[in-house]
């Protein structure tokens, strides 16, 4: 009894309210939530605190931010579920929802405007954090051989530079990236390869891809910019056959702010729990995975899944 007094105490207040819908669909962090409600950072992190402690929330930090979700499974999940057919959604519900999405969006053209202002220096800049690791060639290492490999996918392809180690080994291959400015890059590095690759523009959220397009893909230090990384990897394995295998290298979880600013970083990288939770989320069964030191006092995880 006492712990459904504490949630219907918590939610009997408007603005409380607010952040409990728009949190329910949206990991977002204060600034942003000042942002929705127009209102002040403390009053807006005085109610955050009463949701979290009733177990409506959950907050995680990540370096110098601190961002809040509704939970993904517990009891308050549960109540979260039972009370959403009873919350109807009047114009300031919805204007906040719809504040919330612009500013998703906005969240994925800085992505992609840093991008394509950096995609000269892509390289480079991915030197400076691998050093002598080349990760192309891992993800190389990864695929099935051909003819077994029909169709290879790199999402968040950048400059081509694993799509052209992916090459000999696959049919096809297929680049998908958001900036167009990257796209341009890679479709001069692999000018000579003719109607085996394809190279599409597009959001790792809604890919350019049918179902079950794919044999093989990869996804290589992108998934750090996302601001929702299940939904990308679910839609990755929406692209591959049953049986296809997916290659993932990303952070190991870091406090380089520098990252952020240098890098368009959105998440400061995932402990290996994290991923192999999100990667199950998605319908995928981690079959290897290994840790590699990099620059910058920096891990990199590498890990093979195969969709179930």
């Amino acid at each position: 009894m006492s712990a459904a007094l504490d949630y219907f105490k918590a939610l009997s207040d408007d603005t409380r309210m607010r952040l409990m819908h728009v949190l329910n669909r949206h990991e977002l962090n204060v600034n942003e939530l000042v942002s929705i409600l127009e209102m002040g950072q403390s009053r807006v992190s005085r109610h955050l605190k009463i949701l979290t402690g009733a177990g409506l929330l959950v907050s995680r930090r990540d370096g110098l931010w601190v961002f809040y979700a509704a939970p993904a499974e517990g009891e308050g999940r549960d109540f979260l579920d039972a009370v959403a057919p009873f919350i109807a959604e009047d114009m300031t519900l919805q204007g906040d929802m719809a504040m919330a999405e612009k500013i998703i969006e906005e969240r994925a053209l800085k992505t992609r405007q840093f991008f394509n202002a950096i995609a000269e220096d892509w390289d480079e800049l991915n030197r400076e954090v691998l050093g002598e690791f080349d990760l192309a060639g891992a993800v190389a290492e990864a695929m099935p051989q051909a003819p077994r490999c029909r169709v290879a996918v790199d999402l968040g392809c950048g400059t081509g530079t694993v799509l052209e180690r992916m090459l000999p080994r696959a049919e096809e291959v297929i680049g998908v990236d958001g900036s167009p400015r990257m796209l341009e890059m890679a479709r001069r590095r692999m000018a000579d390869a003719g109607a085996r690759v394809s190279l599409r523009i597009g959001e790792l959220d809604h890919l350019p891809l049918r179902d079950g397009e794919a044999d093989f893909a990869s996804i290589n230090m992108v998934l750090h910019h996302l601001s929702e990384p299940v939904a990308a990897l679910r839609e990755i394995g929406r692209t591959l056959r049953t049986g296809g295998l997916l290659f993932l290298s990303d952070f190991d979880h870091h406090d380089n702010e520098r990252m952020r600013s240098d890098y368009g970083d959105r998440w400061l990288g995932f402990d290996r729990a994290a991923l192999t939770a999100r990667l199950s989320e998605a319908g995928f069964a981690v079959r290897k995975a290994d840790l590699r030191e990099v620059r910058n006092g920096l891990s990199l995880h590498l890990i093979l899944a195969e969709k179930e």
